[in-house]
């Protein structure tokens, strides 16, 4: 399978510029997924054969933030977009999950939900 970064509610202009600007020595593809397709499962989206799509057109709001599913890369691979990003200065981004068997099946409103919740667990107020 192909390297790529799903995007899911992209942030303005500049800071998406800064993103791809990051990414491109990489040669990580960034895949910008329109609301239309929220209701079809993350794998499919990724390019996993063996999914079935969704029928459903998504019909419920943005998502809150963007959200970054990092699909198909080593650890090594992983660290250097992670660096990328950190270092573009389009930042913080706090909602970001690998493409696993387990979330494969989930739509992206499910996925943001439990990275939502991972992250206040983690960072209480």
């Amino acid at each position: 399978m192909k390297e790529s970064i799903l995007l899911f509610n992209p942030p303005d202009k500049d800071r998406l510029l800064k993103i791809e600007m990051a990414l491109f020595p990489l040669r990580i593809r960034l895949k910008r997924i329109q609301p239309d397709d929220y209701s079809q499962p993350l794998g499919v989206l990724a390019g996993m054969k063996d999914l079935t799509p969704s029928e459903e057109q998504y019909a419920g709001p943005e998502l809150p933030d963007t959200l970054f599913v990092f699909c198909f890369l080593s650890d090594s691979r992983l660290n250097q977009a992670l660096a990328a990003l950190r270092r573009c200065g389009a930042g913080p981004f706090p909602y970001k999950a690998i493409l696993t068997p387990t979330n494969s099946t989930w739509t992206a409103p499910e996925c943001f939900e439990e990275i939502r919740k991972e992250h206040e667990a983690m960072h209480p107020q």
